[in-house]
């Protein structure tokens, strides 16, 4: 078995390694470090006693307890892997292709003994998309999708289907996680006017569902069970929303259970859902939802809320393993920012940053957590940090500039191997943290990097005093001129006073915004879209009289009125 600390494995642009996780960090010694370049995936198996990777030319198997090779295939091209529940099977895919000597192409998908190697079966699956055979929990029976009828197989028979749902058009399905009873829960969309259904069964009564929710709006679904498999989340989703009140489309929370209940789960403000997340005790869900700032609740058995955790630039949801603390996250487009809670007492433990990150992974004894800048999603600053959740950052292991880094993760553990952790809101020690800095230089290809510069920005470009205007600025500037004529001739009728910041907004915006303009074509641009800004601005000043909630980047944007009205004073004639 594999030993007590668990592990981090890294791969990127170098190969993998493997570290020590903390307090340790340091490499593993009797792990051979692999160096290839071309390492498409890497995993850890669910007990984590199995280590696999695939690096472009062999698939390979080792022991997490000694880190010997227990198998090697030769297959160069194979790029994503995936076990059984417990480990004893290895999944592989490659890409399907076709040749002149066999039209019909190669079966890509095979499944072998993580122990020993040992080739069992070989299908034919073109679509990457939801290409794992779906297992039971006690790996009892193993499923795929066939042109959309599920076959089921016995793994020391699956050359032979065990039993199958036919003609029912599923489209997509999921299998509680549990063990027996096994529930199945399929998606089978809708056509001609008809709703889409959700329907469960219990393994093998496949004629008649348990449970059924159907539903009109729905180009697809996602599918969330519980540990124990007491009850399942739907999520249905429209890619464009009709409405145009949101552009994520629209989704909608169904909740299912094994004993036939079904509800939808209501959600207190409107916009996207974009997260939802089971704790692992099966007794909760939490789900991250709404316009930004997102909203966060947390819901019982019976769909009804039960806490919730205000709003916050947040997108994401990572309960520890053993659910006792949850993280919210506002990571992608967002800040970076982390929040973390207690879960049982519904307490704010702390709060804190991390800027860039593209992963988080909680460590099986649910005491630390990783976060990650990895490529292609983010280029620049690779690299992974190590937390407290108490908010310490621990360790940091920053890329070199010429380096990506691609994945990181924890080696998994057997149920009950560790101790839940006892919950303190005091912050450990830790060390400083390196902020990644925003970049000052010009974007430049990785081919590029590194050789010198012999070419400036827009040397070939006319300077903008030197270009003859065209016939479009010059009747611009002749209207901009009548413009001004007439506000002056109505300016001498009247008391000869500087308007103030008020009146210019309350007698017309836009009429004011025209007499700021100049005779340069490169100032006009900048004009224009300081004109364009002010004007979106007042707009936003008048939903906040009338009573509206503004979001936090669109009070952010009235803050900056005065920058942007200065601004446009130095640009003008």
């Amino acid at each position: 078995m594999a030993s007590a600390a668990p592990v981090v494995a890294v791969r990127g642009s170098t190969g993998i390694s493997i570290h020590h996780g903390p307090p340790n960090y340091e490499l593993i010694s009797n792990f051979k470090r692999e160096d290839s370049k071309s390492c498409k995936c890497m995993l850890f198996s669910p007990q984590g006693e199995y280590f696999a990777w695939a690096n472009g030319k062999k698939v390979t198997i080792v022991s997490t307890s000694t880190w010997e090779v227990l198998a090697e295939m030769d297959k160069p091209r194979v790029c994503t892997l995936q076990f059984s529940p417990k480990g004893t099977y290895l999944m592989t895919w490659e890409t399907f292709a076709v040749s002149q000597e066999k039209p019909e192409g190669n079966p890509n998908l095979n499944i072998y003994e993580s122990k020993t190697g040992k080739h069992l079966v070989a299908f034919e699956q073109k679509k990457q998309t939801g290409w794992e055979p779906i297992w039971t929990g006690d790996e009892a029976l193993v499923s795929r999708s066939v042109k959309n009828d599920v076959l089921f197989y016995k793994p020391e028979k699956v050359n032979e289907i065990e039993n199958r749902i036919a003609n029912q058009r599923v489209h997509q399905y999921s299998i509680s996680p549990a063990g027996s009873p096994y529930y199945v829960l399929c998606y089978v969309p809708g056509k001609q006017g008809q709703p889409s259904l959700g329907k469960l069964f219990q393994y093998p009564k496949f004629d008649t569902p348990i449970a059924c929710k159907s539903f009109f709006q729905a180009d697809k679904v996602d599918m969330y069970w519980n540990k124990k498999g007491t009850g399942v989340l739907l999520m249905t989703s429209v890619e464009v929303d009709k409405s145009g009140s949101s552009y994520y489309g629209k989704q909608t929370l169904h909740f299912i259970t094994p004993k036939g209940d079904n509800s939808i789960v209501q959600l207190g403000k409107e916009g996207p859902i974009h997260c939802v997340a089971w704790s692992p005790q099966s007794h909760e869900f939490c789900v991250v939802y709404g316009f930004m700032p997102a909203k966060a609740t947390i819901f019982n058995l019976k769909c009804e809320p039960v806490f919730e955790m205000g709003t916050g630039p947040r997108n994401s949801i990572y309960y520890n393993p053993y659910g006792n603390i949850l993280l919210l996250g506002g990571f992608g487009n967002l800040q970076g920012t982390v929040e973390l809670w207690e879960a049982p007492a519904r307490k704010l433990i702390n709060k804190m940053t991390a800027p860039d990150t593209t992963l988080l992974v909680w460590s099986p004894e649910g005491t630390h957590f990783l976060t990650a800048t990895t490529a292609p999603r983010l280029r620049m600053c690779n690299g992974f940090k190590m937390w407290h959740y108490t908010g310490s950052l621990l360790y940091e292991r920053p890329w070199n500039k010429q380096e990506e880094l691609w994945e990181v993760c924890w080696q998994n553990f057997p149920d009950g191997t560790f101790k839940p952790p006892l919950i303190s809101y005091k912050p450990v020690e830790g060390i400083a943290p390196t902020q990644p800095q925003a970049s000052k230089e010009v974007y430049r290809p990785p081919v590029a990097r590194g050789l010198t510069v012999n070419f400036k920005l827009h040397e070939d470009e006319t300077p903008p005093q030197q270009s003859q205007q065209s016939k479009t600025a010059l009747k611009l500037k002749k209207k901009r001129e009548a413009k001004k004529a007439a506000k002056a001739a109505q300016q001498d009728q009247s008391p000869d006073r500087a308007p103030t910041a008020a009146a210019v907004v309350n007698n017309g915006l836009k009429a004011h915004l025209e007499e700021f303009t100049t005779d340069d074509p490169v100032k006009m641009k900048k004009i224009g879209r300081l004109r364009s800004k002010l004007m979106e601005i007042e707009r936003l000043k008048e939903q906040q009289k009338s009573g509206r909630q503004l979001e936090i980047n669109q009070l952010e944007k009235i803050k900056k009125e005065d920058q942007i009205l200065s601004e446009l004073r130095s640009l003008a004639l």
